[in-house]
Order: structure tokens, then C-alpha cells, then sequence
């Protein structure tokens, strides 16, 4: 069980570098920092077709990121709650 959960919370850590690869891709909304290097607002990294499919992209791995990010934290609880410490027992002795 617990291979799976870290097999799991890497695929979460891969989703989560492929998410802000994407989102830095992406052209911002004004020139940004881009333009005091003499950038051009014009040019994309893929093309000119490319900012709608980035943004649908975007949405769709923030969506599997903030459903990881539930599950993971389900998972971890019950994963808490099923480890428990060991139970030590008291025995009263009579004098």
C-alpha cells in the first residue's frame, strides 16, 4: 500500500513540474519582462494559434492538480489514522 501512495505522490510532483513548465510558457497578458529585453509581444514559443490550447491545457492540469491534491490528502489521513502507536497494557497487582 504504501508503494502506491509514493508512486502516487510522485506522479503528483511530475504534475505539479509539468503544470508551472506550462504556465511559464505561456504569453502574459501585458509585455512583462519580456519587453525590457526587447522582446516581441507578436512572437510565441509554438506558433500563433497556441495561446487558447496553453490556456486549456493550464486549466485542465489544475484541475488534476487540485484533484491530486485532495485525493493525496485523503489518502495521507487515513494512512495517519491506520498506524497506530502500540498499545501498552496496564496490569493491577494486588497486594
Amino acid at each position: 500500500m504504501t508503494f502506491i501512495f509514493y508512486v502516487a505522490l510522485f506522479l503528483f510532483i511530475f504534475l505539479s513540474f509539468i503544470l508551472m513548465l506550462v504556465i511559464l510558457v505561456q504569453e502574459s497578458k501585458s509585455m512583462g519582462l519580456g519587453a525590457s529585453f526587447g522582446g516581441d509581444p507578436g512572437e510565441s514559443l509554438f506558433g500563433t494559434g497556441t495561446a487558447d490550447v496553453l490556456k486549456k491545457i493550464t486549466g485542465y492540469l489544475a484541475f488534476f492538480f487540485m484533484g491530486s491534491c485532495l485525493i493525496l490528502s485523503l489518502w495521507t489521513s487515513a494512512l495517519g489514522r491506520s498506524t497506530h502507536a502500540p498499545q501498552i497494557q496496564i496490569e493491577e497487582v494486588e497486594p
